[in-house]
């Protein structure tokens, strides 16, 4: 069976050159995009071109290029070249239609709704951890160092955590870094730039009335194709941001800004931003910026907005910081909690397309 298996594989392409076809510019294109995302042999598609493809179109030498820059082989390449040769005399592919642009977003929502929205998203936030189970979590970090002088090396490392949230607190049990097993190694020890207090503390100092936030409507935008409200904030030094430089023994509270995106239908908090202002030129540290995403997460038979990605950017004085982590693999906290690193290894990472704000 494994043989028979191979063999199909190896007469595959062959096979398909045995049935002539016109292609359009376009379906060349797509063919060839396709064989590159599929690692396709380039031996192969430059045969297949060479022996099946008949053009109804002109080829243009900026498609070749373009299909190069994206990964075409070299026989793939010159099979391209040929064809550019060989369609000079046909007609021009038409133009592709551009998209149609999206839809223009809603008017503004008129003062009071503002306000009633932002009462909405306050009553949220200040509940929220209030109304979590306890939980744990995987959480894996990918820590990135990059000099900001010459003659220092970037550096970087893993960790992976388990995070549990009981009765209102978190809580870190470092289990490896750097792909080794670690032991009586807290979050705290860890060295380089860590961060606590994701889970709901962002929330609740943002929309903390001691807080004196001050709020404003931005714009309308869309996130995991959901239409949100995007409100700027600010907030003082006497109630920000805390920083502290252990390796000098210097600690700082920065005052901070940032944006809060809700969702336009539940009024829920699906992304926080934070920007410190202001720090002092002498700190070592000369900026901080987080962004947190949330996302509907099961744990046992409900649904929860959960953390599901997070990213922390630091500029220092020789380097810039970055921590990027995923949350994954929620559990009940109890009989259900226990997480295995092969489990780790096999959950889906986050989609990028869904950490892009849309237009």
């Amino acid at each position: 069976m494994p043989r028979l298996k191979l063999l199909v594989a190896l007469l595959f392409i062959p096979a398909l050159a045995l049935a002539q076809r016109a292609m359009t510019t376009a379906e060349l294109v797509a063919f060839v995009k396709s064989q590159i995302q599929r690692k396709g042999d380039d031996r192969q598609t430059a045969d297949y071109i060479t022996r099946s493809v008949k053009l109804s179109q002109k080829l243009d030498d900026r498609d070749v290029e373009q299909l190069q820059g994206e990964g075409a082989g070299p026989k793939t390449v010159v099979a391209l070249k040929k064809l550019v040769e060989q369609s000079a005399s046909l007609a021009e592919a038409p133009p592709v239609a551009a998209p149609p642009p999206p839809p223009p977003p809603p008017p503004p929502p008129s003062e009071a709704e503002q306000a009633q929205v932002l009462e909405e998203m306050r009553k949220y936030a200040l509940s929220y951890t209030k109304n979590l189970p306890n939980f744990t979590c995987a959480q894996i970090t990918h820590r990135k160092l990059e000099p900001v002088s010459r003659g220092l090396m970037p550096q970087g490392d893993e960790i992976r955590e388990l995070v549990s949230w009981v009765d209102g607190k978190e809580d870190y049990k470092v289990q490896m870094v750097a792909g080794k097993s670690v032991v009586n190694v807290s979050h705290m020890q860890l060295g380089g730039v860590t961060s606590s207090g994701e889970w709901g503390q962002m929330l609740e100092n943002i929309f903390d009335p001691l807080s004196q936030t001050d709020f404003h409507w931005q714009r309308w935008g869309r996130l995991r194709d959901k239409r949100v409200h995007v409100y700027a904030y600010s907030i003082s030094e006497s109630h920000g941001y805390s920083m502290n430089a252990l390796d000098v023994h210097r600690e700082y509270t920065s005052a901070y800004k940032g944006l809060v995106f809700a969702d336009r239908d539940t009024k829920q908090i699906v992304r926080v931003t934070l920007e410190t202002v202001d720090i002092p030129a002498d700190f070592p540290v000369r900026e901080v910026t987080i962004t947190l995403d949330y996302d509907y997460t099961k744990i046992g038979d409900r649904e929860y907005l959960l953390p599901y990605h997070f990213e922390l950017d630091s500029k220092e004085d020789k380097f810039l910081s970055q921590n990027s982590a995923d949350y994954r693999l929620y559990r009940k906290f109890g009989t259900e909690s226990t997480i295995k690193f092969g489990d780790i290894d096999s959950a889906p990472a986050t989609p990028e397309d869904r950490l892009k704000e849309q237009k």
